[in-house]
């Protein structure tokens, strides 16, 4: 199978994008790129310490030069950080040169797997469970608009849940072509 156009995986922190997404591109044998790891190296510094000096308005602009950059380069598996298919400029490069994956997890899957991380700026609250909630129910309207959906359970490997995306991928000859 080739991979024509970028495969970009979407959705909440903890959904599994990077895990899945690492597990696909192997499967795919296509590179695997995260837009969060692609922001901390250019700026040397962490994305909670990007958040904390330059402020979420900044970082959301660097993220968006950096999905645009890789989008434009060679069909991948990217993962994009959870708040990235929020922004409108994301989700219309997203449309016109790649296709986008929600990884969709219920709320409890997630805080399952995020609780104990200490790596998540915006669950650095007083309540992080219910910041949680509340960033799953703002952001289920735009995670709705992905090309493909994807649903995650706690019972699938990783391995399981990348043949899954596979799977929805190879229900569309625009983004996945057999050899």
């Amino acid at each position: 199978m080739r991979l024509r156009k970028t495969a970009v995986m979407v959705g909440m922190m903890g959904a599994g994008k990077t895990a899945v997404g690492t597990a696909l591109a192997r499967l795919l044998g296509v590179p695997f790129r995260d837009s969060d790891e692609e922001i901390v190296r250019a700026a040397n510094r962490s994305i909670a310490e990007i958040f904390e000096r330059d402020g979420e308005p900044f970082f959301r602009a660097r993220e968006t030069e950096v999905i645009g950059r890789l989008l434009a380069g060679e069909p991948a598996i990217l993962s994009v950080g959870g708040g990235a298919f929020l922004s409108e400029t994301n989700r219309a490069l997203i449309r016109a040169q790649g296709v986008s994956v929600w990884l969709r997890a219920d709320l409890e899957l997630l805080w399952q797997r995020v609780r104990h991380k200490t790596t998540r700026p915006l669950l650095r609250t007083d309540n992080p469970r219910e910041t949680l909630r509340g960033l799953y129910e703002a952001r289920l309207p735009f995670y709705e608009k992905a090309d493909l959906v994807v649903d995650a359970a706690a019972d699938l490997s990783v391995e399981d849940m990348a043949r899954r995306v596979l799977q929805a991928l190879a229900a569309r000859p625009d983004v996945l072509e057999r050899d």
